[in-house]
């Protein structure tokens, strides 16, 4: 996929691996459109980018709200073309400390399935029919070794995470003739404000920066076309130019 000039959205932009993606997204020629949940994070994500010359839109949402999706796609494709790349990337644990699943509220489930894997779904929706009719296109969901290993605590994340990659996979058979991608990606273990809720005991210089994982992710999307479709790939094997 041309990453040069192509309109890019990327949910959970405000910090962490979905801003530091964008910015390299946008250093290497995009055109990127950045949803979060926080307008000022996110303004400043937006602010960085522009400062160092790249094309950068914030569209505070909640990929979570049934409401705000469909909005959300039709304001993104207003302020940079069609929707070339779409990344899943918002996500949230639920409750932390991360409860076992016996003590998981079914309201707290439903919340992280709303915003880990039925928001990524409506999105998908909402963009990917354009993305067929030009016979272009990819969707890259941000997934987590939680999602094919079992850890106590990790039950609604896991699970999210598990659905997420299937989906896509599901999507990359109805779409492989309309082509329209879908790659899934495990960054790793990431010094973010996410793995220290979720892992406050961790050694952070132990884990990579989101600058390093979104240059390999960024490679990964310049070289899909020779991926196969609906692969789900680690961050940390990448072995492809940069």
């Amino acid at each position: 996929m041309e990453i040069r000039g192509a309109g890019v959205l990327v949910t959970g932009g405000s910090q962490g691996l979905g801003a530091a993606l964008a910015q390299e997204l946008a250093g290497r020629g995009a055109r990127v459109v950045l949803v979060a949940r926080h307008a000022a994070a996110l303004h400043e994500v937006v602010a960085g980018i522009r400062a160092r010359g790249g094309e950068a839109h914030a569209l505070p949402a909640d990929v979570g709200d049934k409401e705000a999706v469909y909005p959300l796609a039709g304001a993104a494709a207003a302020l940079v073309g069609p929707v070339d790349i779409l990344v899943h990337n918002a996500s949230t644990l639920g409750p932390t400390p991360l409860p076992l699943l016996l003590d998981t509220a079914c309201e707290d489930l439903e919340r992280v399935l709303a915003v880990n894997l039925v928001g990524p779904f409506r999105l998908t929706k909402a963009l990917a029919g354009s993305m067929a009719l030009r016979g272009r296109g990819l969707v890259v969901s941000v997934s987590s070794d939680a999602a094919v290993s079992a850890y106590p605590g990790w039950g609604a994340y896991g699970v999210s995470k598990a659905a997420l990659d299937h989906l896509g996979r599901i999507w990359a058979e109805e779409l492989k003739d309309a082509g329209v991608r879908f790659l899934a990606v495990d960054p790793g273990e990431m010094d973010t404000a996410m793995h220290a809720d979720a892992m406050p005991e961790a050694d952070r210089a132990a884990l990579a920066e989101p600058d390093e994982v979104a240059v390999r992710i960024a490679a990964m999307i310049a070289s899909s076309a020779a991926i196969p479709n609906g692969a789900r790939l680690e961050a940390a094997r990448w072995k492809g130019a940069a």
